[in-house]
């Protein structure tokens, strides 16, 4: 089994691979970076006014396909 990490614009994109030793992979699941940086924004919300949480959520840049499990 590997973990691999890369640098993305969003942030770090990571990979875990396990095989069980034949040809294809027994599992992969890959760790985007959007999902992990809207766990802020309760932080970043705090004190702010609701009208403000459109520009709050844009400026963190997700990708809403790579949030939804």
């Amino acid at each position: 089994e590997v973990y691999v990490a890369v640098e993305s614009p969003r942030g770090e994109l990571g990979c875990y691979l396990v095989s069980d030793g034949s040809a294809k992979p027994y599992r992969l699941h890959i760790r985007g970076p959007s999902f992990y940086n809207l766990q802020t924004l309760p932080h970043m919300m705090r004190g702010g006014l609701i009208p403000d949480g459109v520009a709050i959520i844009s400026s963190v840049d997700p990708i809403m396909g790579e949030v939804d499990r």
